[in-house]
């Protein structure tokens, strides 16, 4: 690499506050704030809202979508069942 082209890519710990999850990776984010992690080295901490740890998708609490609900809906407003006829054209 040629020297001050490239940012500075160094060990930063990503702390997610909201699931009180953290870990260690390399990345080029700063930080003024320090944090002595597990293996008793001192790094910058960069606090962030969602991780893995904490987002529905990934924790399995993703809101889904109620289909059954829909169908009876459907049926309520549109009557019986399908092929029946249903709705009229008017």
């Amino acid at each position: 690499m040629q020297k001050d082209k490239h940012p500075d890519y160094h060990p930063v710990v990503f702390r997610d506050r909201a699931a009180g999850y953290a870990f260690l990776t390399r990345s080029t984010a700063s930080s003024g704030q320090t944090i002595e992690w597990d293996d008793g080295e001192t790094y910058p901490v960069v606090d962030v809202e969602i991780s893995s740890e904490s987002h529905p998708f990934y924790t399995g609490k993703a809101r889904t979508v109620d289909t059954e609900g829909r169908v009876a809906r459907f049926q309520r407003r549109y009557g019986g069942e399908a092929g029946e006829g249903g709705a009229s054209g008017s």
